[in-house]
C-alpha cells in the first residue's frame, strides 16, 4: 500500500504570545502543496517495525516520526501486528515544509489501514497530537488557520489553486533555534491579526511571517530569494514557517515558469502548486 505524504507552506504567521512551558501561541494558515514523499507500506510477519528511507539526511531509527506513529498506534490499540514502511523522500527535511509530521500523519492513515485497526478521526487526531504541533494539520489538508502551538485547527474554504515556485537553500534550519531568538517587541499580542484580514479581504500584501525577523539576522541571503520572487512577479513570497525554504505564489503558471527559468545562481528549486482539501484527499491514496 502506497500513500502520499504532501507538504505545507505557510501563509503568513505570527506570533501571538509566549505560555509558560516555553514555547509561543502561534497564529498561522496553513496551505498543502503538491510536493509530495511517498510512503510504502508491507505487513511484517515477525511483529516489528522496520523503517527504511532513501534520504541519508534523515535518521530512520526509533526517533523517527514514522516509527514513534507506529508505536502509538500499536499502544492506543493493543495490535502486535508489524510493518515494513519505506519512506521515498522528495520533501526536503528541515526546510519548513512540515515533511516529518506530514510523514507521521500518513503513517497514521496508512497502518490504521493497513493493520483494519478502525480508529476514527478524531482517535487518529489525538495520536497526531502527541506527535508534534504540525501533526494534526495533515489529517485536514486543503486551508486551515491554526492557532495556540498549531494544532488547534479550523478548516477553511479553500483558496483557488496558484502555483508556487519553492527554493530549496542547501541547508536546514532547525525550528527551536529560531523561536529562541523571538524577542517579546515581535509579538502580536493585542494587535489587529494581518491574517484574520486577509481572510476578510483575500488580499495576499496583507500576509508577514512574523519569524522572518530572527531567520534574516542569521541568513539574510534567505531575505534576497524572498526579494528577487517580488521582483519576479510573485504575488506573496515568505520563508515557510521557521525555513529554510523560501516560496513565491504566482497568479498563473506562466508567470512561475518564467520567474523559475530568470532564477540567478544554481539554486534547488521545484514548481509545485497549492493543493485544496478535495485533491488533498483525492490525491492521498492515489494508486495505494
Amino acid at each position: 500500500m502506497t500513500v502520499k505524504s504532501f507538504a505545507k507552506i505557510n501563509l503568513g504567521l505570527e506570533i501571538v504570545g509566549k505560555r509558560p512551558d516555553g514555547y509561543h501561541d502561534i497564529r498561522t494558515l496553513f496551505q498543502t502543496i503538491s510536493l509530495a514523499d511517498e510512503l510504502v507500506f508491507e505487513p511484517a510477519s515477525d511483529g516489528v517495525i522496520h523503517l527504511a528511507g532513501d534520504d541519508p539526511s534523515v535518521a530512520w531509527d526509533e526517533t523517527n516520526l514514522v516509527h514513534r506513529a507506529a508505536r502509538l498506534l500499536r499502544e492506543k490499540t493493543g495490535t502486535d501486528q508489524g510493518a515494513r514502511i519505506l519512506v521515498k523522500k522528495s520533501v526536503p527535511a528541515g526546510r519548513g515544509l512540515g515533511g516529518g509530521s506530514s510523514n507521521a500523519a500518513a503513517a497514521l492513515l496508512g497502518l490504521n489501514r493497513m493493520w483494519g485497526l478502525g480508529l476514527d478521526p478524531p482517535g487518529l487526531a489525538g495520536l497526531a497530537r502527541r506527535l508534534g504541533a504540525d501533526v494534526p494539520f495533515f489529517l485536514h489538508g486543503g486551508l486551515c488557520l491554526g492557532e495556540d502551538i498549531g494544532d488547534r485547527l479550523t478548516r477553511l474554504p479553500d483558496l483557488a489553486p496558484l502555483p508556487c515556485l519553492l527554493v530549496f537553500p542547501p541547508f536546514p534550519i532547525r525550528t527551536a533555534s529560531i523561536y529562541a531568538g523571538i524577542a517579546p517587541p515581535l509579538t502580536s499580542a493585542g494587535k489587529v491579526s494581518k491574517i484574520m484580514r486577509f481572510l476578510e479581504s483575500g488580499d495576499f500584501g496583507l500576509l508577514e511571517n512574523d519569524l522572518e525577523h530572527v531567520i534574516f539576522r542569521a541568513h539574510p541571503e534567505l531575505e534576497s530569494w524572498k526579494n528577487i520572487f517580488r521582483e519576479r512577479g510573485a504575488i506573496l513570497s515568505q520563508v515557510s514557517g521557521s525555513g529554510s525554504a523560501v516560496y513565491g505564489l504566482f497568479a498563473d503558471a506562466e508567470s512561475a515558469l518564467e520567474a523559475q527559468m530568470r532564477l540567478p545562481g544554481t539554486p534547488a528549486t521545484r514548481l509545485a502548486a497549492t493543493l485544496p482539501r478535495e485533491g488533498y484527499w483525492a490525491q492521498l491514496g492515489a494508486g495505494a
